[in-house]
């Protein structure tokens, strides 16, 4: 049973970068991120980047009926970033936190775990029970443990392996 939070399990991602590090990822990664786009029949995207709030590289794609690159529950998305991640990582040979949008999805989604970690943490402590959430990817994980980290009046911890690992939110007794 692994009881780690995982926004600490990432420990070899380099985030001490110069802005001229910086502005270096950029230019790969859109770079990568365009090699990967022409092998889908999507027409002309635009690809803008700017810093998320947990200081990673977000590289929105928009453009033209996007929703293939989205797929169903955001399945072709999440493949579309292990892919570019692989990719990245051996270019860079470290790992920078970069996150592949289309279309702000990932943004409303990350909203969207938000508010449910923020509700969970309330149900577990109103309730002096812990409260499991569905199954995640490990990116919607990682934005839950993120969400609450600062909540004194909780834990997460993520459990399970594969596909249903997944997020507990534990009360702390006080």
């Amino acid at each position: 049973m692994a009881e780690e939070q995982e926004f600490n399990i990432e420990d070899d991602i380099q985030s001490e970068v110069s802005e001229e590090e910086l502005d270096e990822i950029a230019d790969k990664s859109i770079t990568i991120l365009q090699n990967i786009l022409k092998h889908f029949n999507i027409g002309e995207v635009v690809i803008d980047e700017y810093e998320g709030d947990e200081g990673e590289l977000i590289l929105d794609i928009t453009g033209n009926d996007l929703a293939v690159m989205i797929g169903r529950h955001g399945n072709t998305l999440d493949a579309l970033q292990t892919l570019f991640n692989s990719i990245i990582i051996r270019e860079l040979g470290y790992r920078y936190p970069i996150v592949i949008d289309v279309e702000g999805y990932k943004g409303r989604q990350r909203q969207k775990l938000e508010s449910i970690a923020r509700s969970s943490a309330s149900r577990a402590v109103t309730q002096h029970r812990n409260v499991s959430l569905h199954p995640m990817t490990p990116y919607e994980r990682r934005i839950i443990h993120v969400t609450l980290k600062d909540n004194n009046k909780v834990t997460t911890i993520s459990e399970g392996e594969g596909n249903t690992r997944h997020v507990i939110v534990i009360p702390n007794s006080n």
